[in-house]
C-alpha cells in the first residue's frame, strides 16, 4: 500500500545523491526519508554497507525494486566508485577484479532500471608513474570488456573527473570519450572536483556539454577539496545556473553536497540557495 505523503509537486526533478547517508543508512532507507521530503530521483554510491551488490540477494533486489515503484522513486545512476578499483592498473588480475565489480554494478542497475553507471577511469602511482600511454591502453582494454555488457543491460557508462585520477580535467575526459566514439560512454562532470584543480566549471560545461551526461554540483575551496553547501566556496552559481539551463538542463544535475548531519535540511537549504542564484527549480 502506498504511504500517505504531503504534496511536494513544487519540488523539481533534480537528482539527489545519497552519499551523506553512506555510514548511517542503507540506500533504500535513505531514499525513503528523501521521498518523504519531496525528492524522487537519486544517485546512489556503491559502497558497503550503503549499497553493495554482493550483499544484496535476489529477494533483496526485488524488494527494493518494489519499494521504489511504490514510492514512485527512481535511481537515475549508480556510482561504482574509484578507490577500491582501478581499470588502468598495471596488474591484469587487478583490472579483471575491477571489471567484475563494475559488471556487478551494471547488473544491479539492470535489476532496478537504472540508466547510468558512474565509473572512474583509474589511477596511476604518484611516484615513478607508468606512462600515460600505458595507463590509457590498460583502461581501453578494460572498456572493451565493459561496453558490451553495459549496452546489453541498457545502461550508459559515465566517466567522472576526479583530482586523483590520471584524467583529472574535462579536456582529458572529453578526449577519452571522443576516442571511444560510442554513445554508451559519456562524462559526469563534477563541478567541485573541477574547481578544486582550478578549472572553470562554467566555461567547461559550455564547451564540452555534448560529451556530458550528468553534472554533479556542490561547492569547494581550492585549498581544501570539498563537496560543500552552495555559496561556501569558489563556484560561480549564477553563471553555472545559466550554463545548465543552456546545455544539459536541471533534470541532469545531481546535488552532491556531502554532510552527515541533517542532510535533509542541507538539501532543502541548497535548493533555496540555488533559487536565490537564479536557478529555475
Amino acid at each position: 500500500m502506498a504511504r500517505n505523503r504531503e504534496d511536494f509537486s513544487h519540488v523539481n526533478s533534480m537528482i539527489i545523491n545519497t552519499f551523506s547517508y553512506l555510514w548511517s543508512a542503507t540506500a533504500i532507507d535513505a531514499i525513503t526519508e528523501l521521498v518523504d521530503n519531496g525528492y524522487k530521483t537519486f544517485e546512489v554510491p556503491v559502497s558497503s554497507p550503503h549499497c553493495w551488490p554482493d550483499e544484496l540477494s535476489i529477494s533483496d533486489r526485488k524488494a527494493i525494486g518494489t519499494k521504489l515503484n511504490q514510492y514512485d522513486a527512481k535511481i537515475r545512476s549508480l556510482n561504482a566508485g574509484g578507490y577500491d578499483i582501478n581499470l588502468a592498473s598495471p596488474g591484469a588480475n587487478m583490472r579483471r577484479k575491477s571489471i567484475e565489480h563494475i559488471k556487478s554494478v551494471i547488473e544491479l542497475a539492470a535489476d532496478w532500471g537504472v540508466s547510468e553507471v558512474v565509473i572512474s577511469p583509474g589511477t596511476r602511482r604518484p611516484m615513478i608513474s607508468p606512462s600515460l600511454e600505458s595507463v590509457h591502453g590498460w583502461m581501453h582494454e578494460s572498456l572493451e570488456n565493459l561496453i558490451p555488457v553495459a549496452k546489453q543491460a541498457g545502461t550508459r557508462l559515465l566517466f567522472e573527473n576526479t583530482p586523483y585520477c590520471f584524467t583529472p580535467t574535462i579536456q582529458d575526459l572529453a578526449s577519452v570519450v571522443s576516442t571511444i566514439n560510442d554513445d554508451s560512454v559519456k562524462i559526469v562532470y563534477d563541478v567541485a572536483n573541477a574547481a578544486y584543480i582550478e578549472e572553470d566549471p562554467v566555461a567547461s560545461l559550455r564547451e564540452h556539454h555534448e560529451s556530458i551526461g550528468l553534472v554533479h554540483i556542490s561547492d569547494t575551496g581550492t585549498d581544501t577539496w570539498g563537496h560543500d553547501p552552495i555559496g561556501t566556496g569558489v563556484i560561480d552559481w549564477n553563471g553555472l545556473g545559466s550554463a545548465v539551463r543552456d546545455t544539459c538542463g536541471v533534470n541532469n544535475v545531481v546535488l552532491e553536497i556531502i554532510r552527515e548531519e541533517n542532510p535533509v535540511q542541507e538539501f532543502a537549504k541548497a535548493m533555496q540557495d540555488l533559487k536565490n542564484h537564479g536557478w529555475e527549480l
